[in-house]
């Protein structure tokens, strides 16, 4: 009986596909489900590395879906600084699937929206949005206004669009007891005060990120039937951790848990697909590459080839794209030299 290893293509095999190429070359990583166009209405949420997705999809043309409109003559700086056009809604991070449920579930109107805000000297915090406005609110009154603008701009961020893409970040949460809702980061970091009675650590683990990210995406569909997802995990380290592992260590298996439930989903379903992000920049084989010297922040060159290969694996024209220009050349080299290698 032929071997059935015979009939695979290239990309089957560690040495023809990565280890003969430039480490630049291997950008085919990707087949995706959904073909988008200059038409695609394409939303995106998620951790911090989600935001690089929205920002290529707008310098290459593409339809990046924005339902929370800064006010007009804002600057492009104060824009960033108030959190407009990171997101397709003034969200903040989204680090969980939890937290992304909670999200929906507020859209759809099935749960209640908490009334908690924050005060310190004299200025108001969102705890489900607490650096959006980064010296606070000048009331709880608006706080809640504006909470409630981002939960309706959110909703037609999901009616309004094809692709619905969430990048999965974290599995470690932090709960309010008594309530039972999630913030997006531990009372008294950002803002707010920590009350070691009522705000409550959990490190989610595989079932409940898995559950959790399908009641969302039932949400959402019962929002727009046809909308479609694709998913995927940021490459970015934890800043710290409260598992009482090394940091190291729980940073490895945080994303190994998100990463097993983004293929699980993606493998069974057509309407998800999964795009390695994740893989691209924290594999061995680009070295280390694409980090800052701290090793947790993605460099710009990161950035552009992780969406380069986004754009070259739905075929489509990519600008200023990397290829392996003159400067890439070097820049492996270089690298290269570092580890006593060679190509």
């Amino acid at each position: 009986m032929t071997n059935p290893y015979k009939s695979l293509e290239k990309e089957a095999f560690w040495r023809p596909f990565v280890a003969e190429r430039s480490m630049f070359d291997i950008t085919d990583l990707w087949r995706p489900k959904h073909k988008i166009d200059n038409k695609t209405q394409i939303s995106t949420y998620g951790s911090c590395f989600a935001q690089h997705i929205g920002r290529a999809l707008d310098e290459r043309g593409f339809k990046w879906l924005r339902t929370e409109k800064p006010p007009q003559r804002l600057s492009e700086e104060n824009k960033k600084l108030f959190n407009f056009d990171i997101f397709s809604s003034r969200t903040g991070n989204i680090y969980t699937t939890s937290l992304l449920k909670q999200w929906c579930s507020w859209a759809a109107g099935t749960e209640a929206v908490p009334e908690e805000v924050w005060e310190h000297d004299g200025r108001y915090y969102d705890p489900f949005r607490p650096i959006v406005e980064p010296n606070g609110f000048a009331s709880a009154d608006e706080v809640h206004k504006t909470r409630r603008v981002t939960i309706q701009s959110f909703k037609k961020s999901i009616t309004d669009c094809d692709i619905f893409v969430f990048t999965l970040g974290l599995t470690e949460s932090w709960f309010n007891s008594e309530h039972g809702y999630e913030y997006p980061m531990c009372p008294g970091t950002a803002a707010g005060e920590f009350d070691g009675e009522k705000h409550v650590f959990v490190n989610q683990q595989y079932e409940d990120i898995k559950a959790s990210l399908l009641d969302a995406m039932e949400i959402v569909r019962e929002l727009n039937p046809a909308i479609k997802f694709i998913l995927t995990v940021s490459p970015v380290p934890l800043t710290a951790t409260y598992s009482g592992n090394n940091v190291l260590v729980a940073t490895m298996e945080s994303k190994s848990v998100l990463r097993a439930v983004a293929g699980c989903l993606a493998r069974e379903s057509e309407a998800i697909d999964y795009f390695p992000s994740y893989e691209i920049i924290n594999s061995p084989v680009f070295r280390g590459a694409f980090f800052e010297p701290n090793m947790r922040s993605v460099n710009p060159h990161g950035v552009g080839f992780v969406m380069d290969t986004f754009f070259k694996c739905q075929k489509l024209k990519v600008t200023g794209a990397l290829g392996v220009s003159k400067e890439d050349a070097k820049c492996e080299e270089e690298i290269l030299g570092s580890f006593g290698g060679t190509k």
